[in-house]
């Protein structure tokens, strides 16, 4: 059963002249980690708040959760969890206090604020005043508090971002963790490693529309070469060679060179995530994706 289902989503900023994001059909499944991928401008975070129901009249077919999404209620929010890439915590309160009041905004269970404190790793500055949390803490606490009323669809807008690579590991090994529970995730980001570790599936989605669905690997396989590149240490001389990928067993180079010297690395030439995204849409990520109104 899909979670999300869209199509032909597109939506217009009222000061714009032109859709921020255009025909965008995808769907996503239950217990899926589900990446949107592009640059700055691209339409990623205007998809997401389409889909979290701060942005309407799009047009297109949109359900989420098996429901219209115009049908939805207030009760949409006991389902779902948010974690935003600017976080808006109170700052004059703790981060304990910051849960504790969100928490009472739910009609339904909730999770307890000090175990989700601990699992982002927040635990031990749960008693800080917020305005004294670095940014990669206000963005943990962002994740925390997405996970207070253990929502069946978490949206996560760049949730390792200003984090050290201690945090950004917890971090992605949570978000695992909630796909193993069964829970869904829409993860927006322009971080291809990120996407690359957590994804089942991505969509590259430049000057608001969408190039490509699919898995990373699936990808990568597709986009990389079918070669297998040697370095090797031979009579006190370095050296490197490719082979063919394909009847690589039965190549005679490759067998003298693997008896006759020191190998020193041997792998196949995939491509990264980042590589394939270029190759795909004609974009880096480090570039504007177009003239967008505000996404």
């Amino acid at each position: 059963m899909s979670v999300v289902d869209a199509d032909g989503l597109t939506f217009t900023y009222a000061s714009g002249t032109s859709p921020a994001v255009r025909d965008l059909s995808f769907r996503i499944d239950r217990g899926e980690i589900f990446g949107f991928l592009g640059p700055s401008g691209a339409g990623k975070s205007t998809t997401q708040k389409v889909l979290i129901g701060l942005l309407r009249g799009y047009r297109g077919a949109v359900s989420v959760l098996g429901r219209d999404l115009a049908a939805w209620g207030a009760d949409y929010y006991e389902r779902i969890g948010v974690s935003f890439e600017l976080p808006n915590h109170y700052l004059r309160l703790t981060g304990a206090e910051n849960l504790g009041y969100f928490r009472a905004l739910y009609r339904g269970e909730t999770r307890r604020p000090e175990a989700l404190l601990e699992m982002v790793g927040l635990a031990d500055d749960a008693a800080r005043l917020v305005s004294e949390y670095s940014k990669g803490m206000k963005t943990r606490l962002g994740v925390a508090r997405a996970l207070l009323n253990d929502p069946q669809l978490i949206f996560l807008d760049e949730p390792t971002v200003g984090l050290d690579p201690v945090n950004g590991r917890r971090i992605r090994d949570l978000i695992r963790e909630m796909k193993q529970a069964g829970r869904t995730v829409f993860l927006t980001t322009h971080d291809m490693t990120v996407a690359d570790d957590l994804c089942d599936r991505v969509a590259f989605i430049v000057g608001g529309e969408i190039r490509v669905v699919e898995s990373p690997r699936t990808l990568k396989l597709a986009h990389g070469a079918r070669t297998v590149a040697v370095e090797y240490d031979l009579d006190g001389a370095s050296g490197r060679r490719e082979f063919p990928l394909d009847g690589l067993g039965d190549d005679a180079d490759f067998l003298t060179l693997l008896r006759t010297a020191t190998l020193r690395t041997l792998h196949t030439q995939e491509a990264t995530l980042e590589d394939v995204f270029l190759r795909v849409t004609g974009h880096r990520l480090d570039q504007e994706s177009g003239p967008q109104n505000s996404t």
